[in-house]
Parts: C-alpha cells; sequence; structure tokens
C-alpha cells in the first residue's frame, strides 16, 4: 500500500470524526446544566410555597438574609446569578444535607452548572445552615423532589 494513501486516509477519517462531532448533537450531562429563563436576574425555577414548620419558617428567614441573593426567592434561583436549590440535582440522594452545611462553610467549585464558583458564606452558623436546609427540603418535598 501505497504509504501517500494511508497518511492522507488517516487525516482524512480524522477530519471526518471533527465534522461529524461538531454536527452532531451530544447528550448533556442531567447534572451539569444551566436553565436561562431569559431574564437576568429572574427565577430559573418555579416553586410552590408548602405550609411551612416552624424549624422551615426560621429557615426561611435564614435563606433570605444569606442565601436568596444569589439562589433567588424561596430557592428558585436567578437567572446569571445563581442556581436553583428547587432542582433534582439537590435531590437528598444526591447532595445530603452535609453537601450544604459544607458548601457554605467553605464555598464550593462549579460542577453542575456555569454561574462559577460558590464563595463561603460569611457570618452564618450551623444551627442557621442546619434551618435552612430543612426549608430548602421542605420546598423539594412540595415540588415533588425527594
Amino acid at each position: 500500500m501505497n504509504p501517500k494513501y494511508f497518511v492522507a486516509g488517516f487525516f482524512g477519517l480524522g477530519l471526518l470524526a471533527l465534522i461529524s462531532t461538531a454536527f452532531t448533537q451530544k447528550e448533556q450531562n442531567p447534572h451539569s446544566v444551566q436553565t436561562t429563563s431569559g431574564d437576568i436576574g429572574g427565577p430559573l425555577a418555579s416553586v410552590s410555597i408548602p405550609e411551612l414548620s416552624s424549624s422551615a419558617k426560621s429557615g426561611k428567614i435564614a435563606f433570605e438574609a444569606k442565601c436568596a441573593t444569589c439562589h433567588g426567592a424561596n430557592a428558585a434561583g436567578k437567572d446569571g446569578v445563581g442556581p436553583p436549590l428547587v432542582h433534582k440535582i439537590y435531590e437528598p440522594n444526591h447532595h445530603g444535607d452535609n453537601a450544604f452545611l459544607l458548601a457554605a462553610r467553605n464555598g464550593v467549585r462549579s460542577h453542575h452548572w456555569r454561574f462559577g464558583n460558590m464563595a463561603p458564606v460569611k457570618n452564618v452558623t450551623d444551627e442557621q445552615i442546619a434551618s435552612i436546609v430543612v426549608y430548602v427540603r421542605e420546598l423539594q418535598r412540595a415540588n415533588g423532589i425527594r
């Protein structure tokens, strides 16, 4: 076999693979998404609000003070700012309660969303974080996330 044809064929196949990849829609990882509402700062999720337990009511107050700036009212997210916590990504089997504690204490590298890294939350106590988790979990359950 002529080496010129071998080299040409090799590069031809590579070019074909490159073109095919560019025009083939890739399956998106369901745990690596960014939903946009088209309204910068607007909510990313529609959240039904349940009757909250007293602990969740306390968590709502703490959430509004420490988390809502980025995660939006009722944990619905903010387009272009931060992800919704009422989302299947944050279901208890994928992100346990301790994940919220660690994220608030230490910050977290961006790995599910494209909003950038989350900085540690300043001046939040473990007790506040625990009540925030209760609040978020009650919102999640009310919205079909278990």
